[in-house]
């Protein structure tokens, strides 16, 4: 007598089980996809570095060398995250530096010269940050100017002001207390803010309708006008969003080293900022865009010149292989935009 098959019961609501010949490509397809995650190739280096200096040297894996990494990489993670929303809108802030290191001397003038409250000249400073900002952004749509040079310009012309209002001279800027140890002190205090501000501004460019009208609009600029989003006023609030983080990470960092200096235009931490958002995986050509992979590429710029620091390598190295990683990473981006477009009409077929 022949066997009967058995038929094997499905549950109730279970979604039918994939046959086996078609559970090896599913699952190929799924690793495929994993893969082409922007941020999966940069968090494979910051891997790859943090093992290889663990290993090789005994000096980095201390923890007063990880409260060095951290204070290196946070205020570059910060300034990062808001660079990066601005470059998925289609725009880049050059003055981003000079304002991180302006509107710590604001805070001091309105705190140790006028005899404002810490917190009221801290806000102050916010506020005329986020103004300085919406300069830029008015002059960009309105004027219809590049953003290059448009904040290059301003760039200058902050760094101007703060040159005469401060007589080239250096302050000091010194806290002390629970305050103190908040806004810089404490050893792990910056990277704390650096969390919080990358954790917010992923919410913001991610999960709100105004990402997505970040993102709609640095994709198809007319396409997004022609639907009615606000494109100008939408860019307008990427560049306050950017001087605003910018001033407070420059306010952090202030405190924590104590010192004020008008001769440092801000330049390094800005062109760090611009490189770790790149190499992170956001778009310079604006549409898309990673907090996410701006604050791991942050973390790899700051392993790596930790490392480097420790081992000895001298830091001309350190611009070498910045500038390899931001052609490699750029060189990475217009190869996934056109695999995409592909796809894109393969679909439509």
């Amino acid at each position: 007598m022949a066997k009967q098959a058995t038929a094997v019961q499905t549950p109730p609501g279970a979604p039918p089980a994939a046959p086996p010949a078609a559970r090896g490509p599913a699952v190929a397809r799924d690793f495929r996809r994993v893969l082409e995650r922007r941020e999966i190739a940069i968090f494979l280096v910051a891997i790859a570095l943090f093992l290889y200096f663990w290993t090789s040297t005994t000096a980095f894996a201390t923890y007063d060398n990880f409260v060095t990494l951290t204070q290196f990489l946070a205020p570059i993670a910060v300034i990062g995250a808001g660079e990066a929303v601005l470059l998925t809108v289609g725009e880049v802030d050059l003055s981003a530096g000079t304002a991180f290191v302006f509107f710590p001397f604001v805070v001091y003038f309105l705190w140790a010269n006028a005899g404002l409250p810490l917190v009221v000249a801290i806000l102050i400073s916010l506020l005329t940050a986020a103004c300085f900002g919406a300069i830029n952004g008015l002059l960009t749509t309105l004027l219809d100017l590049p953003s290059f040079v448009t904040t290059l310009g301003t760039l200058f012309a902050l760094d101007g002001v703060m040159l005469i209002t401060s007589n080239g001279v250096q302050e000091t800027m010194s806290l002390s207390g629970t305050g103190g140890n908040v806004l810089g002190n404490y050893g792990w205090s910056e990277i704390l803010w650096a969390l919080g501000f990358t954790a917010a501004v992923y919410v913001l460019l991610h999960q709100t309708r105004f990402g997505a009208h970040v993102t709609a609009t640095g994709g198809n600029l007319l396409g997004a006008a022609e639907a009615g989003l606000p494109v100008r006023r939408v860019k307008i609030w990427c560049f306050m969003l950017v001087s605003f983080v910018s001033a407070f990470a420059g306010i952090v960092d202030a405190v924590r080293i104590t010192t004020l200096d008008p001769g440092n235009d801000g330049t390094t931490e800005m062109f760090y900022a611009i490189a770790a958002a790149v190499i992170g995986g956001t778009s310079l050509m604006g549409g898309r865009g990673t907090i996410v992979g701006a604050a791991v590429g942050a973390v790899v710029l700051g392993i790596l010149y930790d490392g480097l620091y420790i081992k000895g390598v001298s830091a001309y190295y350190f611009q070498l292989v910045l500038g390899v990683a931001i052609l490699g990473a750029m060189a990475a981006n217009v190869q996934l935009r056109r695999a995409a477009m592909r796809r894109w009409r393969k679909l439509r077929r």
